[in-house]
């Protein structure tokens, strides 16, 4: 069985409070590096990808909405933090945070926006030193870990029961 849009499409926040399915294949994945979008996630870059409103179901929660400027909302998990769309507020579409999805190789970026504030060391990253978490966290460290995030995939409570 091939998994459908609402299968492959679904995402969430990091604490499991806001969940949401996409009806739809989201459109013009892209990274945007503007000055703005930093901010908004904390990060260097955002990395969004399209869908037409009617196309985003919320499952559980609903996100918060900040006005970042006098045309664009983003929308956030008033729990945890965690940036989850982008939207022009005179249009019926929104941009879905890519790294929120359960899946987020499955919509690769294909453009990149606001190139203007792209760090100038961006291309370089690729050939830095690497290392798996595993590797780079000590063993006993490790057998402490235990994750509160939401898994990657929809759960019928969350948090679970302990």
């Amino acid at each position: 069985m091939n998994a459908g849009p609402s299968d492959t499409f679904a995402g969430g926040c990091q604490c499991g409070a806001v969940r949401y399915r996409l009806k739809a294949t989201p459109q013009n994945a892209h990274v945007c590096h503007c000055r703005m979008c930093q901010k908004a996630t904390g990060n260097f870059f955002a990395a969004f990808a399209r869908v037409e409103l009617s196309e985003i179901e919320w499952t559980r929660g609903r996100p918060s909405v900040f006005l970042s400027s006098s045309v664009v909302e983003r929308g956030f998990c008033d729990k945890c933090g965690t940036a989850l769309t982008f939207r022009y507020t005179d249009t019926n579409r929104i941009n879905i945070a890519l790294g929120s999805l359960d899946d987020p190789t499955a919509v690769p970026p294909l453009k990149q926006f606001g190139v203007e504030s792209r760090m100038p060391w961006f291309d370089t990253i690729a050939q830095l030193p690497d290392s798996t978490t595993e590797s780079d966290v000590p063993a006993d460290r490790l057998l402490l870990l235990k994750s509160l995030q939401h898994p990657d995939h929809d759960t019928a409570v969350w948090p679970p029961a302990e």
